[in-house]
């Protein structure tokens, strides 16, 4: 099992404790987490969440990223670093991507939102795209005083998406409960930001993400040479 996996796992043990997610549901279209107090223990929480992995799944390095659709930090991430390590690293097969939903909605009206729109994109097999053009349209949707679901099904549009079938999965509360969950399984590892990202077992510095160079020594660091 790759380290980052047996931190996951490790949550079983000593359980998700009293961790508190303010959620609210209620609504057709999902805007906002759901209650899942439902959730009794870890193992509960494991099943639940999901990220989106590339790479060669026997990469020697695990990179974790959580992210937030609607953060100005994990917009520079998504811009001026992902490219660069899915290149260097992820394409010549020495590390595993995988990508985990943190929307912090306290602060970030839609960031729920756009990441069930992105998973209705992964529905079709168009995450990364879909992903890369609601980061590189930002601006556009963040100030938006109502949910953006016209500029979020033009994105779909854009990237060569069913758009009925997105627009059906957008209004509904499809994937809801996954991004809740992941967002819960972030808390429980200790996320407190966007974007948090964990080289194998090791959770980067906020100046260290910040920059390829530094987070290109890590890798290499952890094994992936």
């Amino acid at each position: 099992m790759k380290p980052f996996y047996v931190l996951l796992a490790a949550i079983a043990v000593i359980g998700i404790g009293a961790i508190f997610y303010s959620m609210r549901s209620g609504a057709e279209m999902a805007t906002e987490p759901l209650d899942m107090s439902t959730i009794a223990n870890a193992d509960s929480l494991l099943a639940q969440a999901r990220g989106i992995p590339i790479g060669d799944e026997n990469a020697p390095v695990q990179v974790i990223v959580f992210s937030d659709f609607q953060c100005g930090g994990c917009a520079h991430w998504t811009t001026n670093v992902e490219p660069l390590v899915k290149q260097e690293y992820v394409e010549t097969g020495k590390v595993r991507y995988t990508y985990y939903d943190y929307p912090i909605t306290s602060i970030h009206a839609h960031a729920f939102l756009a990441a069930r729109a992105a998973r209705c994109a992964l529905d079709q097999d168009k995450f990364w795209e879909y992903h890369d053009r609601v980061f590189a349209g930002q601006y556009e949707w963040s100030y938006s005083r109502t949910a953006p679901v016209d500029i979020f099904t033009r994105y779909a549009t854009e990237t060569g998406l069913d758009v009925d079938e997105f627009t059906q999965c957008l209004r509904s509360d499809r994937h809801a409960e996954t991004v809740t969950a992941n967002a819960l399984l972030g808390q429980t590892l200790g996320v407190n930001g966007t974007p948090t990202v964990y080289i194998n077992q090791r959770k980067l510095g906020d100046r260290e993400w910040q920059d390829f160079a530094t987070v290109s020594a890590a890798i290499q660091a952890a094994g992936g040479v």
